[in-house]
């Protein structure tokens, strides 16, 4: 995609959306390292400044998109669940939450919510959905939990348990904007026997040279602030929750088929917690 190239509003007809090419964006980064073509020059110049500072960041987006894959398996296998709200969605790719989840139970229903505007021009391709089931896609910022919970309503029903998923968002929300209470709010509208599952970047596996020097490529070149946490805050989104085994690990740990025995490390940490 080039810097001149625009997109419209899926089935809305509002005209050209706002791309802003002046600053990279996690998104479309994230895009990029997994081999997508849904992004800018600025977008490839800070991944690759970031892949300089960590060689091993293509390896986490791999990582996590794996974890994607085995923890929506888990919710609808083990945990029997049918709902799935997906929070800061990214640019859509193969394997997304919705076809993993219909794959096994064709009756799941999924909203996604994400506020790029690359993510709303593809969302057709979210709301591919099985006729057994459905999808929803919601334009709304993550911290906008009124208008999420709303509109998700219309989708999801929250007498019966729901998925909350928020992968790779968290970090990009700063403490300022008190993303536990967030989280929190979000679990309050679901009921017990709900779950949630988080992957975010950690500030903790890291050596701190590197992650000093990841940390400050990415302030430089994101739009977003980055926000990573260690074990302790990481746990302090579940309170009051229990832990699926394996508890709070790198994703690339989490219930991995293959035992892991890649020597490369993501360096994110990853956890589902179920609703008491």
């Amino acid at each position: 995609m080039t810097t001149d190239e625009t997109a419209t509003r899926s089935g809305s007809g509002t005209g050209p959306l706002p791309f802003d090419t002046t600053k990279a964006h996690q998104a479309r980064i994230y895009d990029y390292l997994l081999g997508g073509k849904d992004n800018y020059a600025v977008d490839r110049a800070a991944a690759d400044a970031a892949l300089e500072a960590w060689p091993e960041l293509g390896f986490a987006a791999r990582a996590n998109r794996a974890f994607l894959s085995r923890v929506v398996r888990y919710l609808a296998v083990d945990a029997g669940i049918r709902q799935f709200l997906d929070l800061g969605t990214g640019i859509p790719t193969a394997g997304n939450l919705h076809e993993v989840a219909q794959a096994i139970a064709p009756e799941s229903r999924v909203v996604y919510v994400d506020y790029d505007p690359i993510v709303l021009a593809h969302a057709r391709a979210l709301l591919d959905s099985n006729e057994a089931g459905a999808t929803e896609y919601i334009d709304a910022d993550l911290r906008d939990t009124g208008t999420i919970l709303t509109q998700a309503a219309q989708v999801l029903d929250f007498t019966k348990p729901v998925a909350v998923t928020m992968l790779t968002i968290l970090h990009v929300v700063p403490e300022s904007d008190n993303p536990r209470a967030i989280v929190a709010r979000l679990l309050d509208a679901v009921p017990p026997g709900s779950c949630l599952a988080i992957s975010h970047a950690s500030s903790d596996l890291f050596d701190p040279e590197t992650a000093e020097r990841f940390k400050g490529v990415l302030d430089r070149t994101l739009r977003q602030q980055y926000t990573p946490r260690n074990r302790d805050q990481m746990e302090q989104f579940f309170a009051g929750m229990d832990l699926v085994e394996p508890g709070l690990v790198p994703v690339e740990e989490w219930r991995s088929e293959s035992g892991h025995g890649d020597a490369r490390k993501s360096y994110m940490w990853s956890a589902v917690g179920r609703k008491r």
